[in-house]
């Protein structure tokens, strides 16, 4: 785990190692970063062409075992939580098996029917932890 952000809602490190491996279904090595806007802006555009913070970045780089980086854009999950009406833990668990999904292949832009697989699998692992439909 890196932090080139803090906040006093930030997740723990027990929290987010069990959220990852709840979504890993086969052994994973993977970096969970969690920076500001300025840096979630930049790595977005580079890697992405999109000129704007997002909240989770996936960067995979093999499958099986997974071995990857999570990059998650602290005030942009922050916000969403609080438009949607969520705590901030359960969207952080949210966008941390999200982006494991991703590592492992998920994706939720190649198709509707795609879309729904990896929704589906998103929500019976939170389910898990006793937080809600995302969705």
């Amino acid at each position: 785990m890196q932090f080139g952000c803090h906040t006093a809602l930030l997740p723990s490190r027990p929290q987010i190692r069990r959220w990852a491996k709840a979504a890993a279904d086969t052994s994973a090595q993977v970096t969970v970063r969690f920076v500001d806007t300025n840096e979630g802006r930049k790595l977005n555009c580079e890697f992405r062409g999109r000129d704007y913070a997002t909240n989770v970045l996936s960067f995979p780089y093999e499958t099986d075992p997974v071995v990857g980086d999570l990059v998650l854009c602290v005030p942009v999950v922050l916000r969403e939580a609080r438009e949607q009406h969520k705590p901030a833990a359960a969207h952080f668990a949210h966008m941390i098996v999200h982006g494991m999904l991703h590592l492992q292949g998920y994706d939720h832009e190649a198709g509707k029917r795609e879309a729904q697989r990896m929704e589906e699998k998103e929500r019976e692992i939170l389910v898990r932890f006793g937080i809600a439909d995302p969705y």
